[in-house]
């Protein structure tokens, strides 16, 4: 319809739109990637990012994660390109919209910027990016939060008490854990596995099957016996 594509370019408000909801979630994955590699030595340094520079201009040897932080730049800038084709959008009259010009520069500019952010992100940050596995290994030891894959085996309230003597003594979950003589050491490592824990589900499930079926089998035994003294 000629008519309507001449008066109406709301065609190019969704194209926008989807743009926007593109570099929404970009600027939220370099925002997940900014703060998984802060540090060096206060922030979660979780990951390092490839060198791209020198280091920081205020810190030297630290190394500032430049290519998100410019992937998060082009992200605000479609963010108001998006405003601007809006506007442009809502402006015309009648049978005209004299404001193509700018809604046709603006889209552009997204679709090149969007573009090349996803390709400088991909290789000049994430395919050189290095797991800082000790000190992930760090967090997972020193996690309270661990305890609620432990809380199925033992029972919510006495997880609870456990999780507040080691944060009140400052101490790991583990050792606390370890000291309380409620869970077989082996089982223990089973349940704190940090890559059983990333999955869904109860870490640990087979085992507490396991108890719960020779917790049922014990208590039928007993009644059993209760039975034959009766008769």
């Amino acid at each position: 319809d000629l008519v309507d594509s001449t008066r109406n370019v709301d065609t190019f408000v969704w194209a926008s739109s989807s743009l926007k909801t593109l570099a929404v979630n970009l600027s939220k994955m370099a925002n997940d990637l900014r703060l998984m590699a802060s540090g060096p030595k206060t922030g979660f340094g979780e990951i390092r990012f490839p060198e791209r520079q020198p280091g920081s201009s205020i810190m030297p040897g630290k190394i500032n994660p430049v290519i998100a932080e410019v992937v998060n730049q082009v992200c605000f800038n479609v963010f108001g390109n998006d405003l601007t084709i809006l506007k442009a959008a809502e402006a015309g009259q009648l049978e005209l919209n004299v404001f193509e010009p700018v809604l046709f520069y603006k889209i552009f500019e997204s679709l090149e910027t969007l573009t090349n952010a996803c390709y400088t992100l991909r290789v000049n940050a994430i395919d050189g990016i290095e797991a800082n596995v000790d000190r992930c290994q760090e967090l997972v030891d020193i996690s309270i939060g661990t305890i609620t894959a432990v809380a199925p085996h033992i029972g919510y309230a006495t997880a609870s008490r456990l999780a507040k003597q080691a944060l009140f003594e400052n101490r790991k979950l583990k050792e606390i854990l370890l000291e309380s003589n409620l869970i077989d050491p082996i089982e223990l490592d089973l349940i704190l596995n940090a890559k059983t824990m990333t999955k869904p589900g109860i870490p640990g499930r087979k085992l507490l099957l396991k108890k719960n079926k020779e917790q049922s089998e014990r208590e039928d035994d007993e009644n059993q016996e209760d039975y034959s003294r009766e008769d």
